[in-house]
């Protein structure tokens, strides 16, 4: 049987990993697409695991392909994407496939692939608790901060674009709200 798509996009700070990496240890048939990168591994990382590998001119020859769910390009000649041959290939094996993605990403994805997936909106309960989370973590500058919460507005303007919105107000419960919408939605 086909797995089905499920994605999630959520602003920097929201807990989207926290609540992913939950919902992966929940017996689930969960598997994480592997993106596309065309900056160079890092440490061990290997071609095909972590990340596949690309240069950037296979990048743009790919993108010119329409072999792309979705892509950016953050820097220049430094892109990430989603190659649909990848996620066909884990469907096709039954997997159940997470992407996390940004907000444009995931409207993509949720795009193509219409019913066959969920696209998870992970929303903080607002812009100052973000903040606080954002300063708790004592990981960035306060102009990088800055930078995260502008973008944060921008990304909370997508959220009515997904099929389910969670408020991370408290862990455990925003576990268990999306855990519940992820069985509904495989078992249906």
């Amino acid at each position: 049987m086909k797995g089905k798509v499920i994605i999630f996009s959520a602003p920097s700070g929201s807990g989207k990993s926290t609540i992913i990496n939950y919902l992966m240890q929940q017996n689930l048939n969960l598997a994480f697409s592997i993106s596309a990168t065309s900056r160079p591994p890092r440490g061990t990382e290997q071609h095909g695991v972590e990340y596949f590998f690309l240069t950037p001119e296979d990048f743009r020859q790919r993108i010119a392909n329409g072999e792309f769910l979705e892509y950016e390009e953050v820097y220049k000649d430094r892109f990430y994407g989603t190659l649909k041959e990848q996620v066909e290939k884990q469907l096709e094996n039954g997997q159940n496939v997470v992407l996390d993605v940004d907000v444009k990403g995931g409207c993509n994805i949720k795009n193509y692939y219409g019913n066959r997936a969920l696209s998870i909106f992970i929303q903080p309960p607002s812009i100052e608790a973000l903040r606080q989370r954002l300063n708790g973590r004592g990981t960035d500058s306060p102009e990088v901060i800055e930078d995260r919460i502008a973008r944060a507005e921008y990304e909370l303007g997508f959220a009515d674009k997904f099929d389910t919105i969670v408020v991370n107000d408290n862990l455990e419960q925003a576990q268990q709200e999306a855990l519940q919408i992820l069985k509904k939605f495989l078992n249906d």
